[in-house]
């Protein structure tokens, strides 16, 4: 346990961000699980419901640097590719 002031409040503040970005992270695995599932069963309708929320997720996330801009990227090319052969 630390013992200066500043060394609490960093680790509080590390364990809230922690916290958050494993939430963030989760959701984002599970739009790709879903989005993943509907191009596998050809479910297009499914597919074209999830592309939106995942794309803006993706973004969103890799704005606040909780996954790397170039990992979003990489999602969004690939589904978009998959999408667009349904």
């Amino acid at each position: 346990m630390s013992n200066i002031k500043s060394a609490k409040k960093q680790s509080i503040k590390s364990k809230k961000l922690k916290k958050n970005n494993s939430i963030c992270k989760t959701i984002l695995k599970t739009l790709i699980k879903k989005m993943s599932y509907s191009i596998i069963n050809k479910d297009k309708l499914l597919a074209l419901q999830i592309w939106p929320i995942l794309q803006s997720k993706l973004d969103r996330f890799s704005r606040k640097r909780i996954i790397h801009r170039n990992k979003a990227a990489r999602y969004k090319s690939r589904f978009f590719l998959r999408l667009k052969s349904l």
